[in-house]
């Protein structure tokens, strides 16, 4: 067998390994952190996924400290008998275009639809910076309880998303009326 094949195989071996452990770890996964071209972040399970799932690109490309505090924030749930799912996290700029335009066509107007989905440049999720949680036991929990992890609801006609908007156990600020207000 030539250097080049088990070099290779070495490789690929050491490629599985550190994927299968960063799934089961708190940190966030990536080997390389920047999406391919074909992740989205689209999420295709009504009921959304797991916040340990860094296998998706919803996840796996969340920034690390939103991502710790929700881990920690659904652990906690979970031991108090809530179970806590990513309904959306990190998007790709054509899949927040795409939202954009389908709100705009829903809403009438770009103006109306960014009420509910910012465009890419302004969105907190092509950012990695948002995650929108389900089901809604799972939000109010965090209403109530986010700002010991720093998780902070941010817009009031959306109980479902959330953003690192204070230092874990600080005080959340009152959330904006909607997604225009912060912009």
């Amino acid at each position: 067998m030539s250097a080049h094949r088990i070099t290779a195989m070495i490789t690929s071996a050491l490629l599985a390994t550190s994927l299968t452990l960063a799934a089961c770890t708190d940190a966030p996964a990536p080997l390389d952190a920047r999406p391919s071209p074909k992740e989205d972040g689209r999420i295709s399970d009504a009921r959304g996924i797991s916040p340990f799932d860094t296998r998706h690109p919803a996840i796996r490309h969340l920034d690390a400290d939103l991502l710790r505090g929700v881990r920690k924030a659904a652990d906690k749930a979970r031991r108090q008998g809530v179970e806590m799912f990513v309904t959306s996290g990190w998007r790709s700029v054509e899949y927040q275009r795409s939202l954009q335009e389908r709100a705009v066509a829903r809403y009438g107007s770009r103006e109306q639809a960014e009420r509910f989905v910012l465009s890419p440049e302004k969105s907190a999720h092509v950012r990695g910076e948002a995650v929108d949680i389900g089901p809604t036991d799972a939000d109010d929990w965090l209403i109530r309880n986010g700002a010991e992890f720093g998780l902070c609801q941010t817009y009031a006609n959306e109980m479902w998303h959330f953003e690192l908007a204070t230092r874990p156990g600080g005080e959340c600020p009152p959330p904006k009326s909607d997604a225009t207000a912060a912009h």
